[in-house]
């Protein structure tokens, strides 16, 4: 999938709504760029984890996600949220884990949302933009289509999150009662939970040579405080696994589908452990306030097929919902 365009890029530090802290935000659009719409805007939100800067913008094969949708005539934006990536870690992530209650939880990362999308809406004079999310983050953009409708042009939830079933093995995000304010992952434990379910056979083809070990060195480097330890480990933050376990694993919504009135596309990867498919088809059913919405699902990928050998099947069931019309989707 070759990209033919010359692609610029800007990086930004937003000042958050709390002192002292700043969100990275980093843009890709075609070089020769003049004209923006709310259909051709699109801001990138990551999962519970890893940053949005070392997956969405992870170059394997020559190019990154990001590389390949601003090639196509968008103007491409990601966010790390605080305590993630390039952005501001909070103070309690100094501090031992166990010191303070989970960081970060919802209604902090939807104020950096909000932060994000308002500077974007500013610079390119728009009243709307398309939103992203993966894992997490898809709590997160629906959420801010449900409550702020008049500013989403479209909404892709990849590996939706919704409530869990009671009969399902609970979600690699569950704990005991008291959580610490943030959680360490190290880079073997985070390739066990990646290849969790999927058969040996199957395991040996998953991730094209080399590509784990970069997304890995390129994440774990982020964080300044894995090299401290051996093995390294990668700090995040534990507000979401509070929202997890008081919303999702306890059959409570986090927010209501049915306020989301933007064109919807729910992806599903076939081998998706963290997000099964289940919660993709359930959550579709209840976005009865969208005249447009599809499901598409990409087999033999994980939940992280982002950076798998099928990752051209994610790009472009993305790219076919961004570049048709409304009417033209209906009809698909």
């Amino acid at each position: 999938m070759p990209i033919d365009k010359e692609i610029s890029v800007e990086e930004f530090r937003l000042p958050a709504s709390d002192d002292g802290i700043n969100l990275y935000v980093r843009n890709k659009r075609p070089r020769d760029m003049s004209l923006f719409s709310p259909d051709r805007t699109i801001l990138f939100v990551h999962g519970a984890t890893y940053p949005a800067s070392t997956s969405f913008d992870l170059a394997l094969d020559g190019h990154s996600w990001m590389d390949y949708i601003a090639s196509r005539g968008f103007d491409v934006y990601l966010l790390d949220l605080r305590g993630y990536g390039r952005s501001t870690r909070p103070r309690e992530m100094d501090e031992p884990a166990s010191d303070n209650s989970p960081i970060m939880r919802g209604d902090v990362a939807l104020r950096d949302i909000a932060t994000a999308v308002s500077f974007i809406r500013k610079r390119r004079a728009l009243d709307k933009i398309c939103l992203l999310g993966w894992s997490w983050g898809t709590t997160l953009v629906a959420a801010y289509a449900a409550h702020h409708p008049d500013e989403v042009a479209r909404l892709v939830l990849y590996a939706p999150l919704w409530i869990r079933r009671t009969d399902v093995k609970p979600g690699p995000h569950t704990h005991g009662s008291k959580l610490p304010a943030y959680r360490t992952i190290t880079q073997s434990e985070a390739r066990a939970r990646w290849l969790a379910g999927v058969s040996d056979h199957a395991q040996r083809t998953l991730i094209p040579d080399g590509w784990f070990e970069k997304w890995a060195a390129e994440t774990w480097a982020t964080d300044p405080a894995s090299a401290t330890v051996d093995p390294p480990a990668l700090r995040a933050p534990n507000g979401v696994v509070e929202d997890v376990m008081e919303f999702n694993n306890a059959g409570r919504a986090y927010y209501d589908p049915a306020g989301i009135s933007s064109p919807t596309l729910l992806v599903s990867p076939e081998w998706d452990g963290d997000t099964p498919p289940y919660m993709a088809h359930e959550l579709f059913e209840k976005l009865s306030g969208t005249s447009v919405r599809k499901i598409v699902s990409i087999p033999e990928g994980t939940h992280s097929v982002i950076m798998e050998r099928n990752r051209d099947a994610l790009f472009t069931a993305v790219q076919t919902f961004l570049e048709h019309s409304e009417n033209e989707l209906n009809h698909m």
